[in-house]
C-alpha cells in the first residue's frame, strides 16, 4: 500500500510506531468525522464541531469490528451515506488537479473525483485497526482564518507516545461547514497530490491520470482481496 502513496507522504509511514498506532485515528478525524446530524454541523462553530463529533467517531470505530479490519464496502458505504454531505471531494479534487480542471470534460471531471475519493478511501481504510484509546485536543488558531475559510488545528494523541499534528482546512457554506484539505505532520493533502497530479497530466493528460488513479485503485483492491 504504501508504494501508492505520494512520494511526499511516505515519510509518515516511516516514522515510529507511535505513528503507526494513530495512522488509524487520522483517517477517522479526516473522512470519519461528520457523523453528527447537518443542522448541528451547520450550527457550530468548525473547532467546536470537530472536537464534539471526534469523540463520538473514535468510540463508533471502536465497536465496528468490519471498519476497524479494514472492510472497505463497510467503509465505503459510510462514506456514501454520512460522510460525502460533509467533506468536499469535488473542491479537493479540483484543488488537486490544478488548472487542467478547467480544460476537463464533465466526464472527466466526474471521473477523477471518483476515484481520487476511492483512493482516499482504499489508503486509508485498512489503517482503522490501529484505533484505540486516541482523543483529539485543540491547538490555538494561529490567525490566518476568515469568515468563511479556517484552518482548525489538533493533536490526536493516545494514551502512550508522541501526539500526531492534524489540521482541517474548512470552507463555510450554504450547506454548512465542509472539509477540503488537511494536514498530517505538515504535509498538506492537496498541496502534496497537486504536485503528483500535475507530473501525470504533463506526460499523459488528464485521461492519463484517470488511468493512473484507476490502476492504483485496482492494485489497492487486489491487495486487500490477499491480505
Amino acid at each position: 500500500m504504501q508504494h501508492c502513496l505520494p512520494t511526499a507522504l511516505r515519510f509518515v509511514f516511516a516514522r515510529p510506531a507511535a505513528f503507526v498506532r494513530t495512522l488509524g485515528a487520522i483517517f477517522a478525524m479526516v473522512v470519519l468525522l461528520p457523523l453528527a446530524g447537518p443542522l448541528a454541523a451547520a450550527e457550530e462553530a468548525p473547532d467546536a464541531m470537530i472536537l464534539r463529533v471526534s469523540g463520538d467517531v473514535l468510540n463508533a470505530i471502536r465497536n465496528d469490528k468490519a471498519i476497524r479490519g479494514g472492510d472497505f464496502d463497510r467503509v465505503q458505504k459510510l462514506v456514501n451515506e454520512r460522510i460525502l454531505p460533509y467533506v468536499d471531494f469535488d473542491k479537493m479534487t479540483r484543488l488537486c488537479v490544478g488548472r487542467a480542471w478547467r480544460s476537463a470534460t464533465t466526464e472527466q471531471r466526474a471521473a477523477l473525483t471518483d476515484q481520487f475519493r476511492t483512493l482516499l478511501i482504499r489508503t486509508y481504510s485498512g489503517a482503522l485497526a490501529k484505533v484505540t484509546d486516541h482523543t483529539v485536543r485543540l491547538r490555538p488558531a494561529h490567525g490566518q482564518d476568515t469568515p468563511t475559510d479556517v484552518i482548525v488545528h489538533t493533536d490526536v494523541a493516545p494514551s502512550v507516545g508522541e501526539p500526531i499534528t492534524l489540521d482541517y482546512r474548512l470552507e463555510k457554506t450554504a450547506d454548512g461547514w465542509k472539509i477540503y484539505d488537511m494536514n498530517i505532520l505538515g504535509v498538506w493533502l492537496v498541496e502534496t497530490y497537486r504536485g503528483e497530479f500535475g507530473e501525470t497530466i504533463g506526460q499523459s493528460g488528464v485521461d492519463g491520470l484517470i488511468k493512473a488513479l484507476t490502476q492504483k485503485n485496482q492494485k489497492l483492491a487486489s491487495a486487500g482481496k490477499t491480505s
